[in-house]
């Protein structure tokens, strides 16, 4: 029976949005490319509504990478994995990361992030299996994203880890970490839970099932501060 020890990403190794990090770390180095952010500002309230899903929001999203080469795509999502991840990664977590490896676990990265960097930042990390949602790269980037399959995220997260062969989970020293309730379903397949810095009801549930509770310092202290680093990250800066 295999152990595992699967985590989530964005909230759980690193307080951010990998998707707002990546866009900021693009725009950075191409700074034209802000042009493009309007498009996607425009579908904002209709995802926040409920009218749009996040996997069709996510689409329209990448819509700053149009026209983009494969090459640099792929060439930018090594160095963000690389340069970028590692420093902001929360020092509890990777040193997790680290124990579940020495004590030859096998390492499982399950993201709703596109797959493309998940898949980069997996490497970097030294996990064994990385899983995100699975956006088309083309030769050339189109205005809307190509997604393949569902949005990874919730109840998605299980097919590709089956599909891997490491589900069904019957190890019982095998563990899961997420910050979110959208995660339910892989937190329940293991014997220990971990919960990084949850929100109410992930904290109510995570009491009433005997689940750990991390809570490792983010890099803002309000609702406030928060919402200053996503437009910051939003707008290259």
């Amino acid at each position: 029976m295999k152990r595992l020890a699967l985590f989530d990403l964005d909230g759980t190794l690193l307080a951010h949005d990998t998707q707002l990090l990546f866009c900021r770390f693009v725009l950075q180095r191409h700074g034209l490319r802000r042009l493009f952010l309007p498009v996607a500002a425009a579908f904002a309230p209709a995802g926040l509504l409920g009218v749009l899903e996040a996997r069709e929001l996510k689409r329209v999203f990448l819509s700053y990478l149009w026209l983009m080469p494969r090459e640099r795509v792929e060439s930018l999502a090594r160095e963000f994995a690389e340069l970028v991840v590692p420093p902001l990664l929360f020092p509890a977590l990777r040193d997790e990361v680290e124990r579940h490896r020495r004590e030859g676990r096998v390492l499982v990265l399950n993201s709703a992030s596109p797959e493309f960097y998940v898949r980069e930042i997996g490497r970097v990390l030294g996990f064994d299996h990385s899983f995100g949602t699975r956006v088309e790269v083309a030769a050339r980037q189109p205005f809307i994203a190509e997604i393949e399959g569902d949005n990874n995220k919730h109840e998605a997260k299980l097919p590709r880890m089956r599909e891997a062969g490491l589900l069904p989970c019957e190890a019982a020293d095998s563990w899961a970490y997420s910050d979110s309730t959208a995660d339910l379903p892989m937190l329940r397949l293991v014997r220990h839970a971990v919960c990084v810095n949850p929100g109410e009801r992930l904290s109510a549930l995570a009491a009433e099932a005997g689940w750990t509770v991390v809570r490792p310092e983010r890099p803002w202290r309000s609702r406030a501060g928060q919402a200053g680093v996503v437009l910051r990250q939003l707008l290259g800066i």
